[in-house]
């Protein structure tokens, strides 16, 4: 297998197409990257802004170019010596209309020929959750009539713009009688002999018949697992792997599958071994990917989180938390706040899940003879589904791994350690349920159920943690990434060392990424965050300032403060992190599209929160007077304080400018195989999706990048605009690829940096026989001084060598520079002054 040496992430639609990325591959290829790492490109619905709402895996999408388009594309980054990798979504499938399986679903039932490609319940009616309101409330306001489909002729049922087709034997022969019903009896009565049920949307947490992503109905879980349904959804996948149009493939949520090792083993069959896979997978702390998958690693959320114990400050995080914790009228207790979103998760958003498990369960324990009651067996998997660590267990029909029965066992000490009253016969039994230990008259109820636990606990993980939790907690926002851990650990230096030493050893090849689609904020954004704390006082006094300066804006709503405390924090923490590095509060034009996007931002991260807004129940008045408080701070009358509050994070703007760089080095010098995010080579100051999937500045980008000016690290404006980002990317990544081997089989060695003045750094190298790299970092960088300015220095730094790089000629990657080294290596004057420093054995 040929690895990549690093990825582009590019992201279609909303503008962008297989032509106009044919016409960047030339700015790719001096970039320095191997391989265009595109987003999804089958067709998907018309109002697709991502691509993950497939409509027709066997096509690619007309709208960014179509196949014509697309082998053009590929024509011309074979022609650049680049190659292709595609992400690929084998969970779901878009639940639509515009979805031809699923329209063929909707209209046949069971028989239709697509009927068990979808993960569907058919003990019942296809529930469809896209009514307004109940279908009694529909019917009587006049919303429901039958109509010829504009595209078919058929008779449907016609919901405003939507039109479900009739199943054929409920009109054969009698469509023109059918056409003319137009009283409610009649219609009720059609509608109840159709094989599904349109229902209100707010009913589907409760009452679905499908599986979904997650809590989102509008895209339904694919059974991949089935033979025929892979064969199906992978002609057209397969087909550009084995032309050689595609060199690799992301998989999208590989732990919605139902058996992921199952279907990993099958697609690497029909891919072949050379074909580079890696896999959207969420590790949670201490997690490994399972050794036994056919895959290259996962697509890198651990790596980003592994950053952040080189760059955060946790000695002084404490003050941090006590600030925050006080601002509200009870302290904060992080690990009861994940406890409550866990909860809710289990009661509210996936009750519907949680019921069919239950009914089950309840099933099996007759079976088995253990009767147990549905409250005492919901209590007790409501418990395991909030104990549970990690995203799931990988049971399959044969059994249970040992390390999946243990992690069951530690889930029960778990319970019983945390207190809270629960039936130890309904633990056991579910415990029993999962691991098999079941009669054999259950034992296919059994697996079901594991299955269905096994896709449950990925979800709920997901959506508490990522989309709850880390819209509650605010404390330090860049923090509350994907991936990381709800509580927060203890941060050091050495941690990362090991991570990255793990990494090495277990996913030489799997993606290192700094930013994605899915990350909650942009890798620049995150890093300026960072250096929040290394200055937690700063910040604190400064947020009681501007809480002062804009207090007349807050406004009192019977169920409190709009915003309340916690609130005002997080909306200038986001705004710390957002706003670009050169601020200027007079460009009206500039502030007034900053203001629009913060907004947009603010609203999901209020509803995500779920504490008085939410997506299904939104509280205007609230939701109203927060973004009014927002707004206030970007309105003109008030350039005052925005003034202000660019001065006075100008330190932390400029310690985030120095960690954005030590964290891209690190990405590109350490394990892995470096992912850069569209635009990211430049800056990546962007909020949450859809923030994140703005297309960036390519033609500044590419006319900096083309005239091949060297940026001094001395000079400041290099760093404010971000050209010094993008020379250091463009230079290590073309590093990396005259040194493939050494990157992809190198050691990781973490190395000891100390300085006489203090200065906190970070050094490992890479070694691979007689060839090494030698990195040195900066880190801390506010800590230097109140008033210091870019750029940080390294000063007078000793790093003790491993052998390798003892006694050996060096060259610096940056100034060409050669050095011979003792048993240390001590920074000559010319060195001490740069702010980073990579070298290269001669």
């Amino acid at each position: 297998m040929k690895f990549p040496t690093a990825t582009y992430r590019l992201q279609f639609r909303n503008g962008m197409t297989f032509d106009r990325a044919s016409a960047l591959v030339p700015y790719l290829k001096k970039l320095g990257i191997s391989h265009l790492y595109a987003s999804p490109i089958f067709t998907a619905t018309s109002e697709s802004t991502h691509g993950y709402d497939v409509t027709d895996a066997n096509e690619i999408d007309p709208t960014i170019g179509g196949r014509a388009g697309f082998d053009r594309m590929v024509e011309t980054l074979k022609d650049a010596g680049l190659g292709l990798i595609l992400d690929i979504v084998p969970n779901h499938m878009a639940a639509s209309l515009e979805t031809p399986w699923w329209k063929d679903v909707i209209e046949h039932g069971a028989e239709s020929r697509y009927a068990r490609h979808f993960d569907i319940d058919w003990s019942r009616r296809l529930t469809l959750p896209v009514l307004g309101d109940d279908f009694e409330a529909v019917l009587g306001a006049g919303d429901l009539a039958v109509k010829p489909d504009p595209k078919t002729g058929k008779p449907s049922l016609a919901y405003f713009e939507s039109f479900f087709p009739l199943n054929p034997a409920t009109y054969d022969g009698r469509e023109d009688e059918i056409l003319k019903i137009s009283d409610k009896a009649s219609l009720s009565q059609l509608h109840g002999q159709q094989p599904y049920r349109l229902m209100s949307w707010r009913d589907a947490a409760r009452d679905l018949s499908y599986r979904r992503f997650f809590e989102v109905t509008g895209l339904a879980g694919v059974r991949v697992e089935d033979e025929a349904v892979f064969e199906d959804s992978h002609r057209l996948i397969l087909e550009l792997v084995r032309s050689g149009a595609v060199q690799g493939l992301r998989l999208d949520h590989i732990d919605g599958l139902a058996d992921p090792k199952g279907y990993l083993d099958r697609l690497r069959q029909a891919a072949g071994p050379d074909c580079y896979i890696v896999v959207e997978k969420i590790l949670g702390e201490g997690e490994q990917l399972p050794a036994d998958w056919p895959v290259s690693g996962t697509t890198g959320y651990e790596f980003v989180v592994a950053l952040s114990h080189a760059l955060v400050d946790g000695a002084k995080l404490k003050v941090l938390q006590s600030a925050y914790a006080g601002l509200g009228e009870k302290r904060v207790d992080a690990k009861e706040q994940l406890r409550a979103a866990k909860l809710l998760m289990a009661s509210r958003n996936f009750e519907g899940e949680v019921t069919v498990l239950v009914k089950l369960a309840a099933k099996i324990a007759e079976q088995a003879g253990r009767p147990t009651t549905e409250n005492e067996l919901k209590d007790a998997l409501s418990e395991m589904l909030i104990a549970f660590p990690v995203y799931r267990t990988y049971g399959t029909p044969e059994g249970m791994r040992a390390d999946d029965k243990t992690l069951l066992d530690q889930v029960i000490e778990a319970i019983g350690d945390a207190g809270h009253p629960v039936s130890i016969e309904a633990l056991a039994l579910i415990t029993g349920i999962i691991k098999g230990d079941v009669p054999t008259s259950a034992a296919r109820d059994a697996v079901t159920f594991r299955t269905k636990f096994q896709q449950l606990t990925g979800p709920i993980m997901a959506k508490s943690i990522e989309d709850t939790l880390f819209f509650r907690h605010n404390m330090l926002l860049g923090l509350n990434e994907v991936g990381a851990e709800p509580i927060q650990p203890d941060f050091s230096l050495d941690h990362f060392h090991e991570e990255m030493r793990i990494r090495k050893e277990r996913q030489p090849m799997g993606i290192s990424s700094t930013s994605t689609h899915d990350t909650k904020r942009g890798e620049d954004a995150r890093a300026r965050l960072y250096a929040l704390s290394e200055a937690p006082e700063v910040w604190i006094a400064a947020v009681e300032g501007w809480r002062a300066m804009n207090a007349k804006a807050v406004q009192q709503l019977p169920d409190g403060p709009a915003p309340e405390p916690e609130v005002e924090w997080m909306i200038y923490q986001a705004l710390a992190g957002f706003l670009p590095p050169r601020f200027d509060a007079d460009d009206e034009n500039a502030v007034d599209a900053l203001r629009e996007r913060f907004l947009t931002y603010l609203e999901k991260a209020l509803r995500e929160a779920k504490l008085r807004t939410d997506w299904g129940d939104s509280n205007e008045d609230y939701e109203e007077a927060v973004l009014g408080y927002a707004s206030h701070l970007f309105s003109k009358d008030n350039k005052d304080f925005l003034t202000r509050f660019a001065e006075t994070i100008k330190p932390f703007i400029e310690a985030g400018l120095a960690n954005g760089l030590t964290q891209t080095i690190i990405k590109l010098m350490a394990p892995g195989i470096s992912d850069i995010y569209q635009g990211s080579e430049g800056f990546d100051f962007s909020l949450v999706d859809p923030d994140n999937r703005r297309e960036p500045d390519y033609d500044t980008l590419s006319k900096r990048l083309a005239e091949g000016r060297k940026p001094d690290a001395a000079d400041i404006s290099a760093w404010y605009d971000g050209s010094l980002k993008q020379y250091v990317t463009a230079a290590l990544l073309r590093l990396r690829q005259s040194e493939p081997d050494l990157f992809n089989d190198g050691d990781y060695v973490p190395l000891e940096a100390t300085t006489d003045s203090g200065g906190k750094l970070i050094a490992f190298a890479r070694v691979n026989g007689e060839k090494a790299v030698l990195v040195v970092l900066p880190r801390f960088t506010l800590g230097h001084g109140e008033d210091r300015a870019l750029p940080p220095t390294l000063g007078d730094a000793t790093v003790d060598l491993p052998a390798a790089l003892k006694k050996k000629r060096l060259r610096n990657v940056w100034t060409e520079d050669q050095i011979e080294t003792s048993d240390i290596l001590k920074l000559v004057a010319s060195d001490e002054g740069h702010p980073f420093l990579v070298f290269r054995t001669v």
